[in-house]
């Protein structure tokens, strides 16, 4: 299990390698744009702020367990985030949870909460390209559109290297502008036909790009944790052969032991 996850992994990180660069540029031009707009009022339909009433998690776990506690990580930061910023939404039972992964869907789904949980987008590692996790994300953005979550939070975990993931709890929408960074020139765009008719037709496309980039985070950190479980599972059952053969060879020579105590002894006896 360790050599295929180290394989799987390889191929994992190539991939997010390759793609955050791309996104990170692509995040960077939007939000120039968003900033070097002519006044502060909202100039896209997602960063619209309301009164934060119906909240969405998207909780990115794994399909399969042997990862340690990569999964068990995932879910208790889901949770904290729940009890720390949304407990009051979570008791009125306007919190739902659309769970990308088989573990995090069969563990919210078995215990009593006041959670809603939406399984449509669970067995997206099953067939993981762009269009399906475009398809996640484009329903996504229509709940925010339509009011029908106020607040949408994403959980899952950054791929850092092979032996360690960073587990985030990340508030995608409403998008907000971000604040220039001291010392920073203003650019100088020329845009047309307008910094809004361009930003309502990027958001969307960056929105896709980085939940995109979220879920080959995580599936490349799946893969690490695994690697990583499976070396220590490898270590743990030849420490444990070693205390078992010791034991072993203990308990054979104090049989042979006592076994040529008993022939000594029968053999005075005799000679007696």
């Amino acid at each position: 299990m360790k050599m295929i996850s180290a394989t799987k992994l390889r191929k994992a990180q190539d991939a997010i390698i390759q793609l955050r660069p791309y996104a990170r540029k692509l995040r960077q031009l939007v939000v120039d744009v968003v900033n070097e707009s002519e006044d502060n009022s909202t100039v896209s339909s997602l960063s619209v702020v309301r009164p934060v009433e119906k909240v969405l998690f998207v909780v990115v776990t794994s399909d399969r367990g042997s990862c340690g506690a990569y999964n068990s990580n995932i879910i208790k930061l889901t949770k904290a985030t729940i009890n720390e910023k949304y407990a009051s939404q979570a008791a009125k039972g306007n919190v739902s949870i659309w769970p990308i992964g088989k573990k995090g869907y069969e563990h919210f789904i078995k215990i009593k909460s006041n959670y809603t949980v939406n399984p449509a987008y669970r067995d997206i590692f099953l067939h993981l390209n762009y269009e399906n996790v475009q398809a996640c994300a484009q329903a996504v953005i229509k709940g925010f559109q339509s009011g029908e979550f106020d607040a949408i939070e994403v959980v899952y975990s950054e791929f850092v290297n092979a032996a360690s993931q960073r587990f985030i709890s990340n508030k995608v929408l409403p998008l907000q502008k971000e604040p220039r960074k001291p010392g920073e020139r203003k650019r100088d765009f020329i845009i047309e036909p307008s910094h809004e008719q361009l930003i309502e037709v990027l958001m969307p496309y960056v929105f896709n790009t980085q939940m995109y980039r979220i879920i080959l985070e995580a599936n490349a950190s799946e893969h690490g944790a695994r690697m990583t479980a499976m070396d220590k599972a490898t270590e743990n059952a030849n420490e444990l052969l070693r205390t078992l053969r010791i034991s072993y060879n203990r308990a054979r020579q104090a049989a042979i032991t006592t076994e040529l105590t008993e022939i000594v002894s029968g053999a005075a006896a005799l000679q007696g």
